[in-house]
């Protein structure tokens, strides 16, 4: 189970490893905890009356088939508003995920996990200072505090029998990525959409990154989600400076934080871990 603060999030953030392991047979669930309702268009080909006239409609549609491309059994709206960027006019609506009292927005997130029954869970780290969006804060507040309270049958009673899932990633990009795949952009001339925030990573960041996952060959079902969100993404961004094929030479991986875990990874200390369901299986 990924959860993620938008719709395009999944595209971007832990896709190619749900991709994979949904290959694999493994049952993928997404849980998305906002509409997008604040994003605005940022592809003038999708930019029409008709997607301003109902943008979170147009928004789920894209979830939708981003979804279906990395293979997603099961998706989830957990049903709240989009908060916007800090300062912006959609904090203050009461129902923003930001506002709403977070024991509220947990309750319906675990009801989700004791549904699903997920052995693996995936969000946001705490650390969201390189985009620090008020719905990816709350995002990892509500995932950590659902994970530790699935299994306990004391905690919200009302959501279900107790299903304890056995280990929780953050996903993020580490800075070993960053670096890899702007200087290949650089070197083939092309406009780094990183250039103006390498300054601002240090070595420290990549620390806890020790789960490394094996996605060459679901890259470019990452590059197809992410171009399912139209409105959002337009195909001639410097996000795609790199070609898929450049981009699996370059860096074939994905990098996540195992943040927590009731089993044992049988991973040796200082190796990368290489699969989400070491210990599980």
């Amino acid at each position: 189970m990924q959860v993620h603060a938008h719709p395009d999030d999944e595209a971007s953030k832990g896709a190619a490893a749900a991709a994979r392991y949904a290959a694999e047979g493994v049952r993928t669930v997404l849980v998305t905890c906002t509409g997008g309702e604040a994003g605005d268009i940022l592809n003038p080909a999708a930019d029409t009356p008709e997607a301003r006239a109902d943008l979170p409609a147009v928004r789920r549609a894209e979830l939708d088939e981003s979804a279906r491309i990395l293979g997603y059994e099961a998706v989830h709206l957990l049903g709240y508003r989009d908060s916007g960027m800090p300062d912006m006019e959609e904090n203050k609506h009461p129902d923003a995920f930001a506002n709403v009292p977070i024991e509220e927005a947990v309750a319906r997130l675990v009801a989700l996990v004791r549904a699903e029954r997920p052995h693996v869970m995936m969000t946001y780290p705490e650390d969201q200072s390189y985009y620090p969006h008020p719905d990816h804060i709350r995002c990892h507040e509500v995932s950590l505090a659902a994970f530790e309270a699935a299994g306990d049958p004391e905690e919200y009673p009302e959501a279900g029998e107790p299903w304890q899932p056995l280990k929780l990633y953050y996903m993020g990009f580490t800075v070993r990525y960053v670096r890899a795949i702007h200087q290949a952009i650089v070197a083939r001339g092309g406009e780094s959409p990183y250039a103006s925030r390498l300054d601002a990573l240090t070595d420290d960041i990549d620390a806890n990154f020790m789960t490394r996952i094996d996605v060459r060959d679901f890259v470019v079902l990452r590059s197809r989600a992410l171009l399912a969100h139209r409105t959002q993404v337009a195909p001639d961004s410097s996000w795609f400076a790199l070609p898929d094929e450049l981009r699996t030479e370059v860096y074939p991986w994905e990098d996540f934080v195992l943040a927590r875990t009731h089993v044992d990874t049988g991973t040796p200390e200082g190796e990368f871990e290489e699969d989400l369901f070491a210990g599980l299986r």
